[in-house]
């Protein structure tokens, strides 16, 4: 058991090692957030599943894992982060092999879930662990390090995907976390000190049963919104009363944690704490806004350029490879200088590279043009997810650390998923406006009787984000003409939406940026006290 951590050097011997092997877990689980979805057509053929079944073997695991994060991180406070870590990565192997060897979708929907709640298990517990293992002067370091991995795995997710579902089939992206998972758990065992801090905690049952239900009907209706167009799910319930109902049991939550007698499950104290307040809105307003890039801009280069998923996997991965080196470098920058700073260049940048894409991208461009503004995106990532996480949990007690650190997950994995939400909405809006248009503007191209069925058809074609069908029983000229218009029509007006999703984006990035100004200035150690302690 470890106690509060002195303010020069690391709680343990070798700290960049048990941060090695914890960032590991974090990783995977991180990287099964995003490797699935390159899978989906395979999943559909390879199990029978349907496309809503398929799409709930990815929201399940989201689902999971945003509703359970405060309720974890205040475990690892309870019973010990070692503990609760290793408990994830098992529960998260053990379901991965599940996983691949689903035969039915019921079966790997259960495994999905399963993975969640490994995933919400260890994940808080890496951030817990940072504050307990190192002083103040080191956590910008450390915190790089868990950037780094935060910004490579959901661009690598794809790509990785790709290559095993092409060579080795779709099982096999499960099956891959099981000798990680196993090697981890093992390493966890044997270098990972037994992290808690020294006075024990009790357990907020009403607040978990509260904040997950509360957390659960927001995140549904919100992953779930487009799906039922944002009205009836079934009978009297609908997307907004599921979502009204999570408002209150949230709010009854708070309520409860001013009232209850014994420890609240979070500790409200924490938000009177101004860096912990204004870093958790930061991170709600930078995932609203971070979220659509990588979105936008794979559906541009699949359905509007023609790359296939693995490459336009390759095409964000300089972006992903410089969001990595960049968190490790503006981690040490924000040791040195204050992470305020570092975070507010970086969400400035981000902005940029936005506007960049927005005015380089075309229907015919490619990925080419692309690239400028996806360089400056990568540099900007980097100087960012270290020094949010560095500011938003400075000053916290680590008594506190796993409550903090799952009020902040659960923050911004709700500014992601109402970011995804809004993005989708936003774009699929502006692009069936620019599509009736642009097919009109075609349309005249091809013989009278078909010029309405494909501006009907093109307006349909955008709300799958992808360009019309061409009918049955047409001519070989017809069909060619029909389909070359409408891959035209698609690109042109998906082009134009996404320019309008980018630069509203990048507004909303700006809008954090700003509040940086709110955060408390910090003090950080001359360059030569750091390397000090970095010797200690």
């Amino acid at each position: 058991m470890l106690d509060n951590n002195s303010a020069d050097r690391p709680a343990v011997q070798r700290p960049w090692l048990v941060l090695g092997i914890l960032c590991t877990g974090f990783f995977m689980s991180l990287l099964d957030a995003t490797i699935v979805n390159i899978a989906v057509p395979t999943l559909i053929d390879g199990i029978g599943a349907s496309y809503d079944q398929v799409l709930w073997v990815i929201d399940a695991y989201l689902l999971v894992f945003s509703a359970l994060l405060i309720t974890t991180g205040r475990l690892g406070d309870t019973f010990g982060y070692r503990r609760l870590f290793l408990i994830g990565v098992s529960a998260f192997t053990a379901a991965s092999a599940l996983c691949g060897l689903a035969s039915t979708p019921g079966q790997l929907l259960g495994a999905r879930v399963l993975q969640g709640l490994g995933a919400a298990l260890l994940f808080p517990q890496v951030i817990s662990s940072i504050l307990t293992i190192f002083p103040p002067r080191m956590r910008g370091r450390a915190f790089g390090v868990f950037g780094a991995i935060a910004g490579l795995a959901p661009v690598l997710g794809p790509v990785l995907g790709g290559f095993i579902v092409d060579h080795l089939g779709w099982r096999w992206i499960f099956f891959v976390n099981v000798p990680i998972g196993v090697a981890t758990a093992v390493l966890a065992l044997v270098f990972v000190p037994a992290l808690r801090v020294a006075r024990p905690h009790q357990i907020d049952l009403v607040g978990v049963v509260l904040a997950t239900a509360g957390l659960s009907g927001i995140v549904f209706g919100l992953i779930e919104g487009e799906r039922y167009d944002w009205g009836t799910i079934s009978g009297p319930i609908g997307i907004p009363s599921v979502i009204a109902a999570g408002v209150v049991l949230l709010a009854l939550f708070v309520g409860w944690q001013h009232v209850q007698r014994g420890e609240p499950l979070v500790p409200l104290g924490l938000f009177a704490g101004r860096n912990f307040a204004v870093g958790n809105w930061i991170g709600f307003v930078f995932q609203l806004g971070m979220i659509g890039i990588a979105f936008v801009l794979v559906l541009d280069l699949q359905m509007a350029q023609g790359y296939s998923p693995l490459e336009a996997g390759f095409v964000l991965l300089p972006n992903a490879v410089l969001t990595a080196i960049g968190s490790a470098y503006a981690g040490r920058l924000a040791d040195e200088i204050g992470g305020k700073r570092v975070l507010a260049a970086g969400m400035i940048m981000l902005a940029l590279g936005l506007v960049v894409i927005a005015a380089m991208a075309g229907p015919d461009s490619g990925a080419w043009p692309l690239l400028p503004g996806l360089l400056i995106i990568g540099i900007a990532s980097g100087a960012t997810f270290a020094p949010l996480q560095q500011v938003t949990m400075d000053g916290v007690d680590p008594r506190f650390a796993g409550a903090a650190s799952g009020v902040a997950g659960t923050t911004r994995q709700v500014g992601g998923v109402l970011g995804t939400a809004l993005v989708g909405a936003v774009l699929a809006s502006c692009l069936n406006s620019a599509l009736r248009g642009e097919a009109e503007l075609r349309a005249d191209q091809l013989p009278a009787g078909l010029r309405a069925q494909f501006v009907e058809s093109a307006v349909a074609g955008g709300g799958k984000f992808s360009p019309p069908p061409v009918p049955a029983g047409l001519s070989p000229e017809d069909a060619a003409l029909f389909a070359r218009l409408g891959h035209e029509t698609f690109a042109v007006g998906f082009v134009s939406a996404m320019q309008v999703v980018l630069l509203a984006s990048a507004a909303v990035l700006v809008v954090a940026a700003l509040f940086c100004f709110a955060l408390k200035g910090n003090d950080r150690a001359p360059r030569g006290e750091v390397a000090k302690a970095d010797a200690s």
